[in-house]
């Protein structure tokens, strides 16, 4: 048995025994393991929740929580888990494996995408982790998504049965149908870069926000040429670079972007530790990635996307693969070289300031993977957390 399945049982221990203290009913225990910021599917619909039943309490555990005290994630988080009424996650939490959850208690599942290109989960994993996640996964009452195309394939990933998936819509979407609040973020962006930008309302974002890679976990890589890149766009373009959460900090580490030639040097922007990726987004003009879901979100800005998928033969072969075939699902044109990177972003980065791409394949790719647009994913969430697995019929 290794040391991290050892800490999970230790978990469920002290877990079952918290259980005997009974359910709190205004509890509410949250799992921001992945994303913990303002504007991750757990807090907007935590936020949703309080103004639905005013009086809950939140209790939250986030990675650097499972990380930094020991103490506390075994016991004291463990203690609020047991007792809540209302558990939300956003990613797989392990030790749920061997956690008895009270049948009055909800568990509900956001997850931290809104959709998936590559094979995940149950999909991917070896049998080892999967026999718990499974497991785990049997605690869950509701799993949320979007759509239908997304249910069949969370139905494998989770080893969820259908009539446990709900398709009301992910919370984080809200705010990105929201064209106010969206316009307020790309302003708070543009005032956090002043000192880095000059006058960064005049300019043009790339947003390049490639997938998480198993195997470049110790060691990622930037695939991009930036100064190439920009050598053939016009001045005006900043790029603005965005990598997954679990390599962030090594990106951070290992980039100097000081080595840039002093012209490039306001033009190339690390944001991966300080940007929310919904600001992220409301910035970018034009998104740069490979097979991230990211492109669910960014779709409903409907503006352009290029796929720089360097690795495609590679990642298909041996990687975790794709549940569609990817040249025929992606919104936009696939490129697997430099040159191609480069003629694409200079074909929609024209000097007039237009965007030439193709807005009826985008407009079928919100089709096939939203069954609502309307902006209130978060109220549907909140309602049937706060009523209870037992109490809510309604259907989909």
């Amino acid at each position: 048995m290794n040391k991290k399945n050892i800490g999970y049982r230790l978990f469920g221990l002290t877990f079952s025994v918290f259980r005997l203290f009974g359910i709190r009913q205004k509890k509410v225990f949250l799992i921001a393991t992945h994303d913990d910021g303002s504007e991750g599917n757990i807090a907007i619909a935590a936020n949703e929740m309080k103004r639905l039943e005013p009086g809950l309490r939140f209790y939250r555990l986030t990675k650097k929580d499972r990380e930094s005290n020991l103490f506390s994630f075994f016991f004291v988080k463990a203690y609020h888990m047991a007792t809540s009424r209302i558990i939300l996650l956003d990613n797989t939490f392990m030790p749920m494996a061997y956690t008895p959850v009270s049948r009055r208690t909800t568990v509900i599942q956001l997850w931290h995408g809104t959709g998936t290109i590559k094979k995940f989960g149950l999909d991917a994993d070896t049998e080892e982790i999967a026999s718990l996640a499974r497991r785990g996964n049997k605690r869950i009452d509701w799993l949320i998504v979007n759509g239908e195309r997304t249910k069949c394939q969370y139905e494998t990933a989770f080893g969820i049965p259908p009539e446990r998936i709900r398709m009301i819509g992910l919370p984080r979407t809200d705010r990105l149908l929201n064209a106010e609040y969206m316009k307020s973020r790309r302003a708070a962006f543009f005032s956090g870069i002043r000192d880095v930008v000059r006058e960064p309302e005049k300019h043009r974002y790339i947003l390049y926000a490639p997938t998480f890679r198993d195997n470049e976990l110790d060691n990622p890589k930037l695939r991009i040429d930036p100064v190439r890149i920009l050598r053939e766009l016009p001045e005006d373009v900043v790029i603005l670079l965005r990598f997954h959460p679990y390599v962030a900090e090594r990106f951070a580490a290992g980039l100097n972007l000081r080595r840039l030639p002093d012209e490039y040097k306001s033009r190339v922007i690390d944001v991966s530790l300080n940007s929310g990726v919904t600001t992220l987004m409301a910035a970018a003009d034009v998104l740069v990635t490979d097979y991230s879901s990211i492109i669910f979100e960014y779709a409903l800005l409907r503006r352009p996307m290029v796929f720089y998928a360097y690795d495609l033969e590679d990642f298909t072969k041996n990687g975790r693969d794709f549940y569609e075939p990817y040249e025929e699902f992606v919104p936009g044109p696939i490129v697997t070289e430099d040159d191609g990177l480069v003629k694409e972003l200079s074909d929609l980065f024209s000097p007039e300031g237009d965007y030439d791409f193709d807005r009826e394949d985008l407009e079928s790719f919100l089709k096939e993977n939203y069954r609502r647009m309307d902006g209130r994913a978060a109220s549907r969430v909140a309602a049937l957390a706060l009523r209870g697995k037992h109490r809510f019929t309604a259907v989909n």
